[in-house]
């Protein structure tokens, strides 16, 4: 049924922005390991859910896969809110358990944001769409690493610049969280669909007929 793929799409955008708000926010922040947290629960929850919804926990992921043929449109929207509720609440949880802190937004470059949020959406729905899609690697059981590995390294890479979200569910979650401003959140939209579109029209490029 419909309702299932779109309830593990809540669970597994809740537990990604979760994971990114207790590890970020202080007190009780992993400092420099949080990349490696996100990059884990994404991967797991992936795996959790992938049999199900195709776990992609972000809206960009779902506009790429769309795309490329492999979520029908009906889904799209649907998929969106169930991200955008699981984000919304995740940092709900958070700010409640971490005692509402005090956060200071994030100050961004426009243009540099704009590219590293553009490179490394790209670079994750690039290797969502061929690990998880593609039909030659169909049935492989190492789509969920290659994907949380692909976080890890864009959040380790760039998380200076942007704050690294590469994805709108988890740009509005950090947003309600305090640690990026609304003003900047279309920074985030723009550059995460953009990579979106662009990831697909390569990949539907490259592939192989199927």
């Amino acid at each position: 049924m419909s309702w299932k793929k779109y309830l593990v799409e809540f669970i597994g955008t809740f537990f990604l922005v979760a994971t990114i708000g207790f590890t970020v926010l202080k007190p009780g922040d992993a400092g420099n390991l949080a990349p490696l947290a996100i990059g884990s629960v994404l991967m797991v929850m992936i795996y959790a859910g992938g049999h199900i919804s195709g776990a992609h926990y972000n809206p960009a992921v779902t506009l790429a896969v769309c795309l490329r043929g492999k979520c029908p449109p009906s889904d799209v929207v649907p998929y969106w809110a169930a991200q955008a509720a699981g984000a919304a609440a995740a940092a709900a949880v958070v700010l409640f358990t971490k005692g509402l802190p005090a956060v200071e937004a994030s100050v961004l470059d426009v243009n540099k944001s704009l590219l590293v949020e553009f490179i490394y959406t790209f670079a994750l729905c690039y290797v969502v769409l061929n690990v998880a899609t593609a039909k030659a690697t169909e049935g492989n059981s190492y789509y969920g690493l290659a994907i949380g590995f692909t976080v890890l390294a864009g959040a380790f890479a760039v998380g200076s610049v942007a704050g690294a979200a590469f994805n709108p569910a988890v740009a509005l979650g950090v947003t309600l969280m305090g640690l990026s401003s609304w003003p900047n959140i279309w920074i985030f939209l723009a550059a995460n669909f953009a990579g979106a579109v662009v990831a697909a029209t390569v990949f539907n490029l490259l592939k192989e007929p199927e």
